[in-house]
């Protein structure tokens, strides 16, 4: 007989707590349908932690994201990166502090009128079996021309061409019957579709080839050009020409700046890590 983690059963009953205790649908004010029309993000003395007694996760984090700003999250395992992530779709809740959305403060709204608002593509592509139409508008909300258009800015055109299926081609559990690189990139074409004015990528790109990474990078600079990327970043040279990096340690923030000028500074914790993955 399996047995259950605790560890994975802790996590699991903190995010159905989270999910009971918060309000899945509401509205606030300045809610309106096209929220957030800018994706300005603010962070401000916001601290957090996984369950009541164990140690913040986030200290007194305090970030501007601008509009349209591509920003890089780094750090060590366990700096507090993923944090980041999952305080943002209230996967954890504060223990202090606020984060705001075009103004709106997060908890203030249901976790379904926020949610719905954002992307992520996670390290761990979500695919389900059916159809790759299925699978990229689950819903039936896009033409074949809109999802053709996301496939092709998504670099998947020609191989979905090649099919005799098309878009009717059936995607085993899990995509088993795509490459890792095939399953991110049909998430990338989700998230085109969605077309969120924030864009939350989480490791997406550690478990796939440094080609894969360069063509969803590349499809981050011009098709998501006017639109918020916090991307936590595996490789480092995937942020190198973002506007923003972030430096995490130990749930703090210990250094921001744009990616160029922390290079040319010798002492900078960028520049220095960096060095060591001998970038540079």
């Amino acid at each position: 007989m399996a047995k259950s983690c605790p560890k994975k059963q802790s996590k699991l009953m903190k995010i159905v707590t989270v999910t009971l205790w918060a309000p899945w649908d509401l509205s606030h004010e300045k809610l309106t349908n096209d929220w957030p029309q800018n994706g300005i993000i603010r962070f401000e003395d916001y601290s957090t932690r996984y369950r009541e007694n164990l140690d913040l996760v986030l200290k007194e984090i305090n970030l501007s994201i601008e509009a349209s700003e591509k920003v890089g999250i780094i750090g060590r395992t366990g700096a507090g990166k993923s944090s980041i992530t999952l305080s943002l779709f209230r996967i954890i809740e504060p223990v202090s502090g606020t984060i705001s959305i075009d103004g709106i403060d997060i908890t203030k709204i249901g976790l379904h009128n926020l949610r719905t608002k954002l992307t992520i593509i996670p390290q761990d592509p979500v695919l389900f079996t059916g159809t790759l139409r299925i699978n990229l508008d689950p819903n039936n909300e896009y033409s074949d021309d809109q999802i053709w258009d996301s496939l092709e800015k998504s670099y998947l055109k020609t191989f979905m061409s090649n099919l005799s299926e098309g878009l009717e081609y059936n995607v085993e559990e899990g995509g088993a019957n795509l490459s890792a690189g095939q399953r991110q990139l049909v998430c990338l074409a989700r998230a085109l579709l969605k077309n969120s004015k924030i864009l939350v990528l989480d490791e997406a790109t550690a478990s796939v080839d440094m080609e894969t990474d360069s063509l969803i990078q590349n499809t981050i600079r011009t098709a998501f050009a006017d639109r918020t990327v916090i991307t936590i970043a595996h490789r480092l040279n995937t942020v190198s020409d973002y506007d923003k990096i972030v430096v995490l340690e130990n749930g703090n923030i210990i250094e921001v700046g744009n990616p160029s000028n922390l290079l040319e500074n010798q002492n900078s914790r960028f520049y220095l890590m960096n060095k060591e993955a001998g970038l540079i």
